[in-house]
């Protein structure tokens, strides 16, 4: 049977606000966190051969141990009891470990398109028990565009998106580990300051509600505070951000990649062109925010050759 191609566009992601509130009691923290896509992308070729046997190949310059994108085409072929050949390629751009959600996104993109491919369609709910199980962020890569999350941050629900803005983000290559700065938090099982923190994170969400500009919101992460400790380089290109006129400037996830928002290209534009005679050119990306219609847009584009109609998740036109 004939081989089924598509070039896969996995998209990376901000935290426009993240607040992190008491541990809980399966060990996990509760988190109140606005997600954005951005349109720095990793690239994923897939090739799916209808047979009886399933085999499963990744082609990665990186070595990436237990990578997610085996792990999600499993749990699809297991799920839909699809079989056959299926070849990935991935190229990298979304640097690791910087709080960006490459992997997950890496994860979402499989969740969304093998099951086009195999013609064995799964339900919206299956695919988001199936990406909360391969990581917090996974879901959220399954809509795009601006959410809210909740809970470990898996629980989402859309939100008012902001204008098209153009951004920067900046990725220092410093290694940020994640359990220290839940650690140094100190986030017990009481919630002493969910309130204040649940206040704050409610207004910024009614003040986007109300379309109030980019440059006004009070975002905040509560990482920074433990991650500029331990690494006061990375305060240090927040203050470059800003002073160069990102409005706002904020660490995403629990770091290490600072980002900056800015109200036009030329303002844009003219703070990369410093930060890269700073911090070399591989280190500074220019990117646009990308919306929940543009999100799904570039996929209906991607999966055009395989699906049909207008749903979500896209829809197979090989059902079996």
């Amino acid at each position: 049977m004939s081989t089924r191609r598509v070039s896969l566009r996995s998209l990376a992601k901000i935290n426009l606000d993240l607040r992190v509130l008491n541990k809980r009691p399966d060990g996990f923290h509760e988190l109140r966190t606005l997600f954005q896509t951005v349109s720095l992308s990793d690239t994923i070729e897939t090739e799916f051969t209808p047979a009886r046997r399933t085999s499963l190949e990744l082609d990665s310059a990186i070595d990436i141990p237990n990578n997610l994108i085996l792990r999600a085409a499993e749990c699809v072929l297991a799920a839909s009891k699809a079989k056959g050949r299926v070849v990935f390629r991935l190229q990298k751009r979304i640097p690791m470990g910087g709080g960006l959600g490459g992997g997950s996104s890496n994860a979402a993109a499989v969740l969304l398109a093998l099951p086009v491919l195999t013609g064995r369609p799964l339900t919206l709910e299956v695919l988001i028990e199936m990406g909360a199980k391969l990581g917090s962020d996974v879901p959220f890569f399954l809509f795009g565009g601006t959410a809210i999350g909740v809970g470990r941050g898996a629980e989402l629900y859309p939100c008012p998106e902001p204008p098209a803005k153009l951004g920067l983000l900046v990725t220092p290559g410093v290694h940020v580990s994640t359990a220290d700065a839940y650690r140094g938090l100190r986030r017990d099982l009481t919630p002493g300051l969910t309130s204040r923190n649940i206040e704050g994170f409610q207004s910024l969400a009614w003040r986007m509600g109300d379309n109030e500009p980019v440059k006004y919101w009070n975002v905040v992460n509560d990482f920074e505070a433990v991650v500029f400790g331990q690494h006061p380089q990375l305060k240090a290109i927040k203050g470059k951000l800003l002073k160069l006129g990102a409005k706002p400037a904020l660490m995403s996830g629990s770091g290490s990649t600072l980002f900056g928002i800015f109200e036009n290209r030329a303002s844009r534009d003219a703070a990369a062109r410093v930060l890269r005679a700073n911090m070399g050119p591989n280190t500074v990306h220019s990117i646009s925010l990308v919306s929940r219609a543009r999100y799904r847009a570039m996929w209906r584009r991607q999966l055009s050759a395989h699906m049909t109609g207008e749903a979500w998740p896209p829809q197979s036109r090989y059902l079996t």
